[in-house]
């Protein structure tokens, strides 16, 4: 079996996977280095996105449910993609999860952790248990940063099929 590296997988090879509508990411992350560094590593790949930047799990969820200032789903548009911190004030990534796992609309979004979280071993598992499809712990350098993300891109929107959001 071959390997396809991320690096491997030409321009057109993204149009003949992706449709003509926007990526939408939803971003729930408290650190606002963290939230710049994820916006520039997606500016610079090669998928159209629209991110959408919450600042803790309060948030996250009102996003989620179309709540208050969240209410209107033409500027708070379903995300394919979800990228939670678990270490967040108000309500943390761990219970956004669960909620999500317990409303059968919002399982279906695809979760990524992105954290840096020092309990790594027990929030993995808990993160896996609550539906969380990938567990990825922050580097700190830049350049390792930018490429995970990147990486998150092709794998999420070039090689893996998501369900189409209702609103």
């Amino acid at each position: 079996m071959d390997c396809i590296k991320t690096a491997d997988i030409s321009k057109e090879g993204v149009d003949d996977r992706i449709d003509e509508r926007s990526i939408v990411i939803l971003l729930a992350e408290d650190d606002p280095g963290y939230q710049k560094l994820t916006r520039r590593a997606l500016k610079k790949g090669n998928i159209q996105n629209h991110l959408y930047v919450v600042n803790n799990g309060e948030e996250a969820l009102d996003y989620l449910l179309h709540r208050g200032r969240y209410k209107d789903p033409a500027t708070s548009p379903r995300p394919d993609l979800l990228l939670l911190d678990l270490n967040m004030p108000r309500i943390d990534g761990r219970q956004v999860l669960e909620r999500m796992c317990a409303d059968p609309d919002l399982r279906r979004i695809a979760v990524v952790v992105l954290t840096t979280s020092r309990q790594e071993e027990e929030d993995i598992i808990r993160s896996y248990d609550l539906g969380c499809n990938s567990f990825i712990t922050e580097p700190v350098d830049m350049g390792q940063f930018t490429k995970i993300v990147r990486a998150l891109e092709q794998y999420w929107f070039v090689l893996v099929a998501l369900p189409q959001g209702q609103d």
